[in-house]
């Protein structure tokens, strides 16, 4: 892990020095996210019902001519799902990512401000798990670790998404999409376990 951050902090120094004649700009980003697991053993897939969950993102925005730029971050993720919910209750994993994205974007000017397309990878690291139960039987909640001998496994890589439009003010709303590529289900089972995030946020750029 040690490793990957030193690795995402050498890739914001060099985007940085590569853009710095451009003008670097930095933003924040917040919102809703509803994100979802996509299970799969090889002959059937399946996804879950979407839960609710958050995220707030750090970045910076590094032109490399006016229309395009490179934009790293990092981020706070709220991810999980839905396992059950039917007339014995509810059942809810939410779970909770420090993530590292890096985002190619395109500017598209309209209407005195911008409209943007981007997508890049981004690297995650488990930092909480929560299974949360509700129903006629009560409630309860259990926390869970990840790793080697976790619920989860502690990295995930995946690919993210974005759309949205730019006010002149610096004022943005976007919405995204995050793909987990990686397997987070823990060893020793016979499926795989996806992450799947669509977001909706408001956020500021300067």
């Amino acid at each position: 892990m040690k490793k990957l951050i030193l690795s995402a902090v050498a890739v914001l120094f060099t985007v940085g020095a590569f853009a710095q004649t451009q003008g670097i700009g930095y933003g924040i980003k917040a919102g809703v996210n509803l994100p979802t697991y996509h299970f799969s053993d090889g002959n059937n897939a399946d996804d879950t019902e979407a839960s609710t969950n958050f995220h707030i993102t750090g970045f910076m925005d590094a032109p490399i001519t006016s229309m395009f730029s490179i934009q790293p971050g990092v981020s706070l993720q709220g991810k999980g799902a839905k396992l059950m919910d039917n007339d014995l209750g509810t059942l809810t994993q939410n779970t909770m990512w420090i993530e590292i994205p890096v985002n190619a974007v395109v500017k598209f000017p309209a209407g005195g401000g911008n409209f943007f397309l981007g997508a890049g990878p981004y690297a995650a690291f488990g930092i909480s798990g929560k299974n949360s139960y509700k129903g006629d039987w009560g409630s309860a909640e259990q926390d869970f670790d990840f790793g080697k001998d976790g619920t989860q496994k502690g990295t995930e890589f995946g690919a993210n998404f974005l759309a949205g439009y730019q006010l002149s003010s610096g004022l943005t709303l976007g919405a995204g999409y995050g793909l987990g590529l990686s397997d987070i289900a823990p060893d020793g089972v016979d499926y795989k376990q996806n992450n799947r995030v669509l977001s909706f946020s408001v956020g500021f750029a300067l």
